[in-house]
């Protein structure tokens, strides 16, 4: 079952933005254009998927956006600082702070316990966690008995769920996922979605995560769709049958032309 998600509202905050935004590969003939003048926008508190056929540009639009790749033209914020105006330490500071990755690769220290994983970004900067909001979120995704665990005594889906409180602990501005399921099996993510959808719904987080399964697609309040480096369609409240529907559009497109 698919929790509830979050109810239609007016204006709103939003947590970050592109305009005009291209990326460009490579010159003469071996120039590629990854992203080509797209301009969108992430409303705070809301959960957005990004769909599209391979190659589309929709893992380049959110590491352009999330400051982990350089763009070639265009702008981005996150809230209202200015990507394009950072020098690296500064971009490296604003990653830290204010934004929440979670990727395919769970990305843990085998070293370290689930708690030690957790906090280690916070560590890192000098910061305390705020005690309270940690207990929430380590219930939330249910690790309250796991914390001592090294990521080799966990299974899969509990690795990911420790990326999962890794990324909200420090309580970012938004939250960035890459095919945050993509290493899953289909129950372990869909317990991850929950807890992605739920961190919007109860805690008012902001969640940008790409991915190709219309199933994960469906916990979105809204899904963009790329094709040719460009948004071509937005579904709001999609459904899984409704996002599979127009991939197919854009496929059968994609063979015609």
């Amino acid at each position: 079952m698919i929790p509830t998600k979050t109810a239609p509202r007016a204006a709103t905050a939003v947590a970050a933005r592109a305009q005009d935004l291209s990326k460009v590969y490579g010159e003469g003939e071996t120039r590629v254009v990854a992203l080509d003048r797209v301009s969108v926008e992430f409303p705070q508190g809301e959960f957005t998927a990004i769909m599209g056929p391979s190659g589309s540009g929709k893992s380049t639009l959110m590491h352009c956006v999330a400051g982990l790749d350089s763009f070639t033209a265009g702008s981005v914020q996150i809230g209202d600082t200015e990507l394009g105006t950072l020098k690296d330490k500064q971009l490296t500071q604003l990653r830290r702070d204010k934004i929440g990755f979670i990727f395919q690769a769970f990305n843990l220290l085998p070293t370290l316990t689930a708690l030690e994983n957790i906090t280690l970004p916070m560590d890192i900067a000098g910061r305390k966690p705020d005690q309270e909001w940690m207990n929430r979120v380590i219930e939330m995704v249910g690790l309250s008995g796991r914390l001592s665990h090294r990521p080799a005594q966990l299974s899969g889906g509990q690795q990911q769920r420790v990326a999962v409180a890794r990324a909200l602990a420090s309580k970012p501005e938004i939250i960035f996922g890459d095919e945050p399921t993509g290493n899953l099996d289909s129950r372990s993510g869909a317990e991850v979605l929950g807890f992605l959808r739920n961190s919007v719904r109860e805690l008012g987080q902001t969640v940008v995560m790409v991915t190709h399964d219309p199933v994960a697609a469906s916990y979105a309040d809204r899904v963009i769709f790329l094709a040719d480096g460009r948004i071509v369609d937005q579904m709001l409240q999609p459904t899984a049958d409704g996002v599979l529907d127009r991939m197919k559009e854009f496929d059968a497109k994609g063979r015609t032309s």
